[in-house]
């Protein structure tokens, strides 16, 4: 299927859910990511933040922990860049606040801004995924233009509510495929081709 039909589609689905299945199944991704990921090694993590509102995974769980269990990481959230259309990197600690921007999406209320280059590993946003590790996500293109700035050896893992879907068919050379992508049941490995 096309991105466009898709997104129709799993907006659909992600909203119809009911807030006690979303919190569930987050906290199963929140489990699963700290259990199948070694952290060890991993100085800078970029998370988005969730926009309760699109009944997003809710990333609270993952950002709590991290401070909690693992002090030495530093964590970043993303701030859009409006004029740019660029994502910026914010540094985001247990004692920022969050403000709403125009769209109604949270960001860190900081400054302090860390280049693509420094992030070991993002949890990325999407509304579903494919077997290859593409994405359908807002249909901005915000976070595959970060993608391609970050390092290659950089982890990029989605999460989602839901499994892979066999193949989003309308790929092309500007989509980043992600490495694996977490669900509530499992993590899956993706290999990708290029479009």
């Amino acid at each position: 299927m096309k991105k466009s039909e898709l997104r129709e589609i799993y907006l659909k689905r992600r909203n119809s859910l009911a807030s006690d299945d979303a919190a569930e199944m987050s906290g199963r991704i929140a489990d699963r990511f700290f259990s199948d990921f070694d952290l060890v090694t991993i100085a800078t993590l970029h998370c988005f933040i969730s926009i309760p509102k699109f009944n997003e995974v809710d990333t609270s769980l993952i950002f709590k922990w991290l401070w909690s269990e693992y002090p030495h990481v530093l964590t970043l959230a993303p701030r859009v860049d409006r004029e740019s259309g660029e994502l910026e990197h914010l540094t985001y600690t247990p004692q920022m606040d969050l403000s709403e921007n125009s769209w109604g999406i949270r960001e860190p209320s900081g400054t302090e801004s860390v280049d693509a280059k420094q992030i070991d590993l993002v949890l990325v946003p999407l509304l579903c995924f494919d077997q290859r590790g593409y994405r359908v996500g807002y249909g901005k293109g915000y976070y595959d233009r970060f993608l391609r700035e970050c390092r290659t050896d950089c982890r990029k893992v989605g999460l989602s509510f839901y499994p892979p879907i066999d193949e989003i068919i309308d790929i092309h050379a500007g989509d980043v495929a992600l490495d694996q992508c977490i669900t509530p049941d499992k993590v899956f490995d993706l290999n990708a081709t290029s479009p």
